[in-house]
Order: structure tokens, then C-alpha cells, then sequence
């Protein structure tokens, strides 16, 4: 073979890059899905940090010094009850789904981060300080991400800063990307709508055209598989991720093939707590002795002063019942078990509120090891009627890994804020 034909070894060459599978046509169809699912991601993920209430208490507050990126712009609802199992179902669901579409979409314009020279005016400087900062953005915030489902948590600090503060990064290069390219994309819509080739495909930098760097090789290899091909091979794995991921979200047989959700408690078995487990006591450090009947009390502190509960005597008071489920960060959840236990706002009016004006609670937990051994809840929360302290599921005392001697369950929070083994709840200003 000549010089002539040798391909150019430099990644820096459009020459380099030979698939003939690159090109306008094929990003803009993977980036027309990103721009949707990344959008309902971000949103889904907003609504997730607003589900914790972290402006109500520091113990809910996971990302400090979050400063004016800490906004949201309504207390936490509990209507519809299943609301947090819906949008972070669909947040952890469609992110796993669209691994193989960001994947296929890095790989489609890979040859771009190639091109020299890095800058050649003060707006392509921003564009490329852009794309570094969304391709580092958000395969940061999908690998912590899928590691968090996982719960593996091999990254430095915690995951609630890291992935709060990521995506905030990525939106930013995303919002720049989308404005430096906004024109050239207006373009290349009128000229497709025109009936004539992106500019890119009209002719790359070596045949003279428009572009700088094309993803359109100037020297093709032969094909083996059509950019259709490409994209139904994408399509395929992304399905596939869905159907081993979707199942979390759901009880009975389909759970099972929920491969991809977290594995991390005991296998709950059957029965009325045959649901699932994440902490367990042991991994809380929560003894047999300190549950006891005759050892456990449940504090009550509010204006009038402090009530001490035996489980005995709470079950004394009025139980009422709430079909609720357990929905988590990591994105599983439950279907709705059966709850039963004291009413909320009826353990503020032990302790001097009435009971429809009951204030925000404390709920502290025997555990003494790992995140929201203290959580707080608002006043809406409090008073729903369907928030319990429950000490009965599904018709039988709670076991110990549901929390025994009692937990709270709140219609629409988050796993976390449903604290397990509660030994003190202080109401009023926190």
C-alpha cells in the first residue's frame, strides 16, 4: 500500500476516524433522546432532593453550603401517596436505560475532542471548555449514579453531595453547549427541511466545507452494519436494561427480574414482612435488649412537657390503618402494605397541640451508626391522617428488620425519612 492510502495514524486527523457509522444524522437521533430523557432526569432528580425537606432541619440537609442551588419552590406534598415511588422509579429506571444511548452518543462524536487547534476564537474556547465539562458531567453523574443503586459505594464522600453538585455542573455546560450550538443546529434542520445534506455531510474540512472537524470520515471503511443497524442495537440494549431494572418498582413475580436492583439486605421471605429490607438491626446496631417490651420507651416532648410510652400503652390508643408503600433513593420500592399504628398529630396532642395544628417533628431512632439516624418531618406530614407511628404491617407486630418496636411511614416520603426503631419524637420548632 503507498503513503498515499496509508491511514493517518493521529487521533488528531478526521482521517482517522473511518467508521462509516458516524455522522449527523446518527448524533441527532441519540442526542434528540438524551435532550429528552437527561431533561426528565434532571427534573425527576430535583424533585428527589426537594422529597427530603432540606431546608426544614440540618439533619435532612445532605448538601451543605449549597447556597442559591438549593431552591425549591414547594414543601414536599403527601398526594398523591405513591408520588416519590413513581418519580424516583422513573429517575433511577431511565437513567440505567440510557447508558447504552450516552454511550453511543460519546462514541458518535469522539472524534471531536480530537480536533486541533483547541481554539481558534474566544466563542469555539467556550464550546470546547463546555463539552469537556458536560462528557465529564455526566458520565460522573451516571457512574455515581448506577453505584449508588448498586450500593457500592467505592466513591469519596458521600452521594448525596456528589451527585447534587454534578449535576448542577453538567447543567451549566449543558445550557453553554446548547447555546453556542444553537445556531449551527438551526441550520442544519432548515437545510434538512430544504432537502439538502447537514453541513457536515454537504462536505468536511478537507473537501473545504463548513465543518472543522466532520464526523463523517473522509475515508470510510467498508460498512458492516447500517446506521439503523447502529441505532436498533442501542435501542436493544437499552430495552434490555430496562426490563432487568423496571421490576424494583414492582411486587410479585416481575421483581424478579429486576437483576439490576439493589441486593444489599436479607432476603425478607414470605409472609405479612416478606417485603423488602435495606438496614438491617444488626447492621443499626439496634440489640434484642433494647426493644424489649419492659425496657423500650417511646419519648414524646412538646410545650405541655414529655410523655413516655411503653408499646403496651400505645397500643392502647386509637390505631387506625394506611396502605402506604416504601420507596427509596436507590429507586425499588414497594407495592402498598398495611399499616397500622397511632396517628401523628394525635401524639402532638399528648404532648399539647392540637391535633390539626400539630407542628414539624424530630423523630430520632435507637440506631447510632449510619445516615438519618434523625430525620424531620413537616407539618403537612405530621397532620396527614395517613401518617402513622405503625406498629403492626400487614396484620402481624413489625419484625425487628421493619423497625419493631415502631417506625414511622409517611404517605410520599422518601425510604429514609420512614425512621425504623423510633426512641424520641420532639414537636415544635426544630
Amino acid at each position: 500500500m503507498s503513503r498515499l492510502h496509508t491511514p493517518p495514524a493521529s487521533p488528531t486527523s478526521p482521517g482517522f476516524w473511518r467508521s462509516p457509522v458516524r455522522g449527523p444524522w446518527f448524533t441527532s437521533v441519540l442526542g434528540i433522546v438524551l435532550l429528552g430523557g437527561i431533561t426528565a432526569l434532571f427534573v425527576t432528580g430535583l424533585l428527589s432532593y426537594a422529597a427530603y425537606n432540606p431546608d426544614l432541619s440540618p439533619v435532612n440537609d445532605k448538601t451543605p453550603d449549597k447556597g442559591l442551588l438549593g431552591f425549591y419552590l414547594f414543601a414536599w406534598p403527601t398526594h398523591p401517596h405513591w408520588l416519590y415511588r413513581l418519580t424516583q422509579g422513573i429517575h433511577v429506571t431511565l437513567g440505567i436505560t440510557l447508558v447504552p444511548v450516552l454511550l453511543a452518543k460519546l462514541w458518535s462524536v469522539v472524534p471531536k475532542l480530537f480536533a486541533l487547534p483547541p481554539a481558534r476564537s474566544l466563542a469555539h474556547a467556550l464550546e470546547r471548555i463546555s463539552l469537556l465539562l458536560l462528557v465529564g458531567g455526566v458520565l460522573f453523574e451516571f457512574v455515581t449514579g448506577v453505584l449508588n443503586v448498586q450500593l457500592d459505594y467505592v466513591f469519596p464522600g458521600s452521594f448525596y453531595p456528589l451527585h447534587f453538585y454534578g449535576a448542577w455542573v453538567f447543567f451549566a455546560a449543558f445550557v453553554v453547549h446548547v447555546v453556542l450550538r444553537a445556531p449551527a443546529a438551526v441550520r442544519n434542520v432548515r437545510r434538512m427541511r430544504a432537502g439538502e445534506a447537514p453541513e457536515e455531510e454537504a462536505g468536511g474540512a478537507e473537501a473545504g466545507g463548513a465543518a472543522d472537524f466532520p464526523l463523517v470520515s473522509p475515508r470510510p471503511a467498508e460498512p458492516t452494519v447500517s446506521r439503523r443497524g447502529a441505532l436498533w442495537f442501542v435501542g436493544g440494549g437499552s430495552l434490555l436494561l430496562f426490563g432487568t431494572t423496571v421490576g424494583q418498582s414492582f411486587d410479585g413475580p416481575l421483581r424478579r427480574t429486576a437483576l439490576l436492583a439493589p441486593h444489599g439486605g436479607p432476603d425478607p421471605g414470605g409472609g405479612p414482612g416478606g417485603f423488602q429490607i435495606n438496614k438491617t438491626a444488626a447492621s443499626r446496631g439496634i440489640s434484642a435488649v433494647e426493644t424489649r417490651e419492659d425496657v423500650w420507651r417511646l419519648v414524646l416532648t412538646g410545650p405541655s412537657g414529655t410523655v413516655r410510652l411503653s408499646r403496651a400503652e400505645l397500643l392502647e390508643l386509637p390505631l387506625h390503618s394506611s396502605a402506604l408503600p416504601i420507596a427509596c433513593v436507590e429507586g425499588w420500592s414497594t407495592g402498598d402494605q398495611w399499616w397500622r399504628g397511632v396517628r401523628l398529630r394525635e401524639l402532638a396532642a399528648l404532648v399539647g397541640y392540637d391535633a390539626d395544628a400539630a407542628p414539624d417533628v424530630m423523630v430520632e431512632s435507637l440506631q447510632r451508626r449510619g445516615a438519618f439516624r434523625r430525620a424531620a418531618l413537616r407539618s403537612n406530614q405530621v397532620r396527614d391522617p395517613r401518617s402513622l407511628l405503625a406498629l403492626d404491617v400487614n396484620g402481624e407486630p413489625l419484625t425487628p428488620d421493619h423497625g419493631y418496636p415502631a417506625r414511622i411511614i409517611v404517605p410520599a416520603a422518601p425510604g429514609v425519612l420512614n425512621t425504623k426503631w423510633v426512641a424520641r419524637m420532639t414537636f415544635g420548632d426544630l
